[in-house]
């Protein structure tokens, strides 16, 4: 599947459950997660949006099977139309969760092995993770997140409903044209902790299947480096 084929189509989901998480503390070990709303956009700017109502039509806490299984459904009959699919974390996180949710891992599954994730190829190159918001000021695009992902789960029940949607939207929109701007550039630029400007080639995306078994990077240097199967293990989890 190449990454110049067809349109692209980013995606991206909050989830419902509201934590407080320490300092550095790992979200993932409190899945699996309720999924309040999720959303899609193409290179078009044609966008959807997923998330359940009651009865008089109000969002409702969570998206049940079926209605996250509606998402995983769009996102492969967009791949299998030769749609790029992308997300940021999407293989560790949106896509994890979403099987999760539907009851349906193996279609999550196949849909990750086709995924363009900029940042699961970032990490395989340089063997840390990188934040959308600091690639997006590094390829110095003006939009900007419209708040922390940790907030969503509180407004959404708080029932500011409008606010998560347009922010899981905005996410969206920032994904394609990172993407848009790693192909036109052949690199991935990033603002650094340090507020220094970081660039590294990347002349090709490929999707993730094309990445489980790249060299691993040298990360002799980190004290406590993130392995591989941090991203990868729930693709071959029994």
């Amino acid at each position: 599947m190449s990454a110049q084929r067809g349109r692209r189509l980013a995606f991206d989901i909050e989830i419902a459950d509201e934590l407080e998480l320490a300092p550095g503390e790992d979200l993932d070990k409190y899945g699996p997660f309720q999924i309040s709303c999720a959303a899609a956009i193409d290179d078009r700017g044609e966008l959807r949006h997923w998330y359940a109502r009651d009865a008089g039509g109000n969002p409702l806490r969570a998206l049940d099977a079926a209605g996250a299984r509606e998402v995983l459904l769009h996102l492969r009959e967009a791949q299998v139309a030769g749609a790029m699919v992308c997300a940021w974390n999407g293989l560790s996180f949106d896509l994890r969760w979403l099987g999760a949710a539907a009851k349906d891992v193996e279609l999550a599954r196949q849909i990750a092995l086709d995924l363009f994730d900029p940042m699961f190829q970032f990490f395989v190159l340089k063997g840390y993770p990188v934040g959308l918001a600091a690639v997006a000021d590094g390829m110095g695009l003006a939009e900007k997140k419209l708040m922390h992902g940790a907030d969503a789960p509180r407004q959404w029940a708080l029932g500011n409903h409008q606010l998560v949607l347009d922010y899981v939207a905005g996410d969206c929109r920032l994904t394609e044209s990172v993407v848009a701007r790693i192909q036109e550039s052949g690199e991935i630029r990033w603002r650094t902790k340090k507020g220094s400007l970081s660039r590294e080639s990347l002349k090709q995306l490929v999707p993730v299947r094309d990445l489980l078994h790249a060299p691993l990077p040298d990360t002799s240097w980190m004290s406590t480096p993130l392995p591989r199967s941090k991203f990868t293990a729930w693709l071959t989890a029994p």
